[in-house]
């Protein structure tokens, strides 16, 4: 009889439990109901019992944040597998690498989901941080979250390069060779930065195991704390931004639709084609691995991982302190504080803040798509400031002289587009914002396709 009553216990409890999500929340009568509570906050901690229902319409997100998620769950799957037979030593690590594609069953294909699952998930952050920017969901009270996303896309971004490095053959050992050397542009802590990151004043044994460290560790639990609590801020600002068209006003009170199934059942949908997408791009393309590295010798040309190249696509027009420093800090700063720039109206789910806006981002894109190969090229075959400027500090002639003539141009096309279109601070911010990451997406694709042998301009087939 007591285990007829303890049955009929457990399926009220999991009826009530069903009601709660469905129906809304369960005030607890007795212990059984406050067992309710903790299962439904715990299972509905990242997503609410009911949400806008213009939420639902997949191209107002596309799915990236969730897919983002999901891929990280993908990495960590197969980073736990590949840590099995992996050995962070010099002397190991190619041969674990090349054992585990030729000798283990699914090695490669392992392998290749998680260094694929890995260059997506950079693209869609990036994306998710685009999407974000341009809908608007970084005014009040969502400020924080977006500097929280920031930090999430720069937690990635170091824990694929650290990951870069564990193959140990020629292409991942001369990257990395490249990006520490660039922190040595670093005025005062340049040295001091290299001999922390690499572990000592070259690369060898104590950078691999650091960087091991780092990639196995410490990125997946900072990535999992930001995470979480990038969820509960969004969760905590009334969820993901409603969208709306110009000039329409917020709703007080937008119409509702159930989380299960509606939302959940898209999100594990669009999960499912990512994961087929990610497993037959495996199958199709592996993923590198060149010749043992040779610290003895550097291949023509030697790059840094593809999200850096734009970087070193800069390191060729200015100045290293410039390239490598002020113009990636200046970007930095600019990004985390534009959600506290004061501007002049809440646009927030309007995608591209009103239809002025959106002529002025494409005149955005446009220009940078004109001007940044023009300057490419003009930088090749024609501008010489060092040569113009004999005698003058490198820092002048090539950081200090162009970046100003860079600058007084963006600020004085900005004024004129502002007057001839009466563009709003906001409108303003966006039209550079779209200009220079169009800008660095050029830059990096230059220095992937059109950059050969020391460096030089070729056509990508000729390479």
């Amino acid at each position: 009889m007591s285990d007829l009553k303890k049955t009929e216990s457990q399926s009220g409890l999991l009826r009530r439990f069903w009601h709660s999500v469905f129906r809304g929340p369960v005030y607890p009568r007795d212990d059984s109901d406050r067992k309710l509570i903790v299962l439904s906050h715990l299972l509905l901690h990242f997503r609410p019992v009911r949400l806008p229902a213009k939420n639902l319409r997949y191209t107002h997100t596309w799915g990236l944040g969730g897919m983002s998620m999901t891929l990280f769950f993908v990495l960590a799957a197969t980073g736990v597998l590949l840590m099995f037979v992996y050995e962070p030593s010099p002397g190991y690590a190619y041969d674990s690498i090349a054992n585990l594609q030729t000798n283990l069953l699914f090695g490669k294909l392992i392998r290749n989901i998680h260094y694929w699952s890995a260059n997506l998930l950079i693209v869609l952050v990036t994306f998710h941080l685009i999407r974000v920017y341009l809908t608007g969901a970084y005014y009040p009270p969502r400020q924080f979250n977006w500097v929280l996303g920031l930090l999430l896309l720069f937690c990635v971004l170091v824990s694929n390069f650290t990951g870069y490095l564990m193959p140990w053959d020629q292409l991942s050992y001369w990257a990395i060779t490249i990006v520490t050397g660039m922190m040595g542009y670093a005025p005062f802590i340049g040295e001091w930065l290299q001999d922390v990151v690499r572990g000592g004043t070259e690369i060898g044994s104590t950078t691999l195991v650091n960087f091991y460290a780092t990639h196995t560790t410490v990125m997946p639990a900072l990535i999992i704390v930001l995470m979480m609590f990038h969820f509960w801020r969004i969760r905590k600002a009334g969820g993901v931004v409603i969208p709306r068209s110009p000039g329409e006003e917020k709703e007080e009170k937008p119409e509702q639709a159930l989380t299960l199934p509606h939302l959940l059942l898209r999100e594990f949908s669009v999960a499912l084609v990512l994961i087929a997408f990610v497993m037959v791009l495996s199958v199709v393309f592996d993923a590198p691995l060149g010749e043992a590295a040779n610290p003895g010798m550097s291949p023509n040309p030697a790059k840094a991982p593809w999200y850096f190249l734009g970087f070193q696509e800069l390191l060729i027009h200015f100045d290293p302190l410039f390239a490598v420093v002020i113009i990636p800090l200046l970007g930095a700063l600019g990004l985390f504080f534009i959600p506290y720039i004061r501007y002049e109206k809440d646009t927030s789910g309007i995608f591209m803040m009103s239809r002025e806006g959106r002529r002025l981002g494409l005149v955005a894109a446009l220009t940078a798509l004109f001007i940044t190969p023009v300057f490419i090229v003009a930088d090749e075959y024609w501008i010489d400031w060092d040569a113009w400027m004999r005698g003058v500090s490198p820092v002048v002639s090539n950081g200090v002289l162009p970046a100003t003539i860079l600058g007084a141009a963006l600020t004085g096309y900005c004024a004129f587009l502002k007057r001839r279109y009466s563009a709003s601070n906001n409108e303003v911010v966006q039209f550079v914002f779209v200009l220079l990451s169009v800008a660095f997406v050029i830059l990096t694709i230059t220095e992937i396709w059109f950059r050969g042998p020391r460096m030089a301009l070729v056509w990508p087939w000729s390479l």
